[in-house]
Parts: C-alpha cells; sequence; structure tokens
C-alpha cells in the first residue's frame, strides 16, 4: 500500500493521507484488512481520525506544509 503514495510507514506508526475525503473510508477498510491478515493489531486509543495537522516524527503535517513541532524550537525563540 506504500506503493499508492497516500500510506508512510515508520516501524509502528501507520500514516495515512488522503487529499479530500473520498476515498478514505475505502483506504482505511484496505489497510485495516491488511493488518488483521497480516496478524497485526491497531490500538484505536492512539489512533486520529480524519484530522487536517497531525504530529508524526516530531514534526506536525498540515495539508500545506511540514513544520517543527514548537517544544523543539522552543529554546531558540525565547
Amino acid at each position: 500500500m506504500i506503493n499508492i503514495e497516500q500510506v508512510t510507514s515508520f516501524i509502528n506508526n501507520v500514516l495515512v493521507e488522503i487529499e479530500s475525503g473520498v476515498g478514505h473510508d475505502k483506504l482505511m477498510k484496505e489497510l485495516s484488512t491488511r493488518i488483521e491478515v497480516d496478524d497485526l493489531y491497531i490500538n484505536l486509543k492512539k489512533c486520529k481520525w480524519k484530522v487536517r495537522e497531525v504530529g508524526f516524527l516530531e514534526v506536525v503535517i498540515e495539508p500545506d506544509r511540514i513544520k517543527i513541532e514548537k517544544g523543539k524550537v522552543k529554546t531558540i525563540l525565547d
């Protein structure tokens, strides 16, 4: 699924990117099916669904940009 450029994985983190809501549910169903088939699991308490901003690997990813988390640059800004 990584080859379709809408799914990114790093160790035990998975990031799904959909530009519009169309196809989101279908992609998530396919992803969850593959996770189940491979005998893996999803911790629903750690999941964020249909958000426009998400923290991933110490950066904040938004639709138009990627920025460093504020806590990482706080000392420099102060």
